[in-house]
This record gives structure tokens, C-alpha cells and sequence, in this order.
């Protein structure tokens, strides 16, 4: 597990006193945190600034609360674009362990039982925010081969395309109607603004997109 000193971990629980025990046992491993008392409070603090995090991320959610149950805000919390980025452990009851474990099924980091061994509930709050932090880099990537495939002209996305297509320099010239020279300096350009070596690796870059 990667050290994540600069997380953001949101524990959402009704319970004044669970809150508090889990933002000490956090600051144990240097991992800061925040918390709401409803899920309410926490939906309309993520409606108010509703955007991806741009650190590693993890939310503590109680499934039983007065008012918006953990599972009515999960609900909901799947539906933003970037929710993958901010790993769910729920904290439930014994009684609330089936619906958890369903939970998890849909798409939940986790769950914890309580009363929760700490070392235990810890360690999966920092294999969440590795999660996190997996997702964050995979989508920096993406957003990165979208702005080198922005900076191509037109001509090279041109190119581009036929050469994926694994078309050679000569057949690129016949069905664009430029020379092979032509199609050589524009391939080359685009490797390089694509900082790859191969059409393959070319390929493999855009699949992600």
C-alpha cells in the first residue's frame, strides 16, 4: 500500500461519537478526514462543488441513518461520472450486513461490521484510497492522450486513422492524394505528439478513449 498523506477521506455516520473515534484512528496513520452527520449534508456538500477529486479519495458511509439512509446516498452517489474515484466502505450493524454485502455487489469498495477492528478497517481505507489513486492516474492518462490528439491537424488525424487502420505509407498517399513523402512527415509528427514508436502502441494508446 502507497502512503496517502495528501487523501481525502469523508466519514458520513449520525453518531457524534463514531466520527470521532474514526477521525483519531485515521490521524493514527496520518490520513486526514472530514465528516458530515447525514447523508443529506454530505449530498449537498458534493452538489455545491460537484466535481472529480484530484486526490486519492475514500468515503466512510453508514448504511442506517435517520433521513437518507447510506444506500439512498450510494444510490445516488453511483450516478456521478467520477464516482469510481471515491471508493465506498460502509459501516454497518449487524442487522445491515445483507444489505452491505449487496452493496459491495453494485459496486461498493466494502464493508465493515460493527464493532470493526480497527488495524482491519483502516488497512481497506488505504487499499480504497490505492484504488483511488488508480483511477485518478488512469484517467489523467486519457485526459492527457485527449489533449495530444487535440494538438494534431487535421491532415494528421487523417493519417492517423489510416495508419491504425494498418494501411501502408503507400496506400495512406493513394487514399489521401499526397505524395509518400508527404504521409511520412505527417506519420512522424504524429508519433511524436503522441510520444509513441509503433502504430501498435499508436492503437493501443487510443483505445482507452
Amino acid at each position: 500500500m502507497t502512503p496517502h498523506t495528501d487523501a481525502r477521506i469523508y466519514l458520513v455516520d449520525d453518531d457524534a461519537g463514531v466520527r470521532e473515534a474514526l477521525a483519531w484512528l485515521l490521524r493514527t496513520r496520518r490520513l486526514l478526514s472530514v465528516g458530515f452527520d447525514s447523508a443529506e449534508a454530505f449530498w449537498a456538500d458534493i452538489q455545491a462543488g460537484a466535481r472529480e477529486p484530484d486526490v486519492p479519495t475514500c468515503l466512510l458511509l453508514d448504511v442506517r441513518m435517520p433521513g437518507m439512509s447510506g444506500l439512498a446516498l450510494f444510490e445516488q452517489l453511483l450516478q456521478l461520472p467520477w464516482q469510481a474515484a471515491m471508493p465506498v466502505i460502509f459501516l454497518s450493524g449487524h442487522a445491515d450486513v445483507p444489505t452491505a454485502v449487496d452493496a459491495v455487489k453494485r459496486g461498493a469498495f466494502d464493508f465493515c461490521e460493527k464493532p470493526f477492528s480497527d488495524n482491519a478497517l483502516v488497512d481497506r481505507v488505504e487499499q480504497a484510497l490505492d484504488r483511488s489513486a488508480q483511477v485518478l492516474s488512469e484517467r489523467q492518462a486519457v485526459q492527457n492522450m485527449r489533449q495530444r490528439v487535440d494538438s494534431l491537424t487535421d491532415r494528421e488525424r487523417d493519417v492517423m486513422r489510416l495508419v491504425i487502420e494498418g494501411l501502408p505509407n503507400k496506400l495512406v498517399a493513394d487514399r489521401l492524394n499526397i505524395s509518400v513523402r508527404t504521409v511520412e512527415v505527417h506519420r512522424s509528427r504524429v508519433f511524436d505528439k503522441m510520444n509513441v514508436k509503433s502504430a501498435v502502441e499508436l492503437a493501443n494508446a487510443l483505445r482507452g478513449l
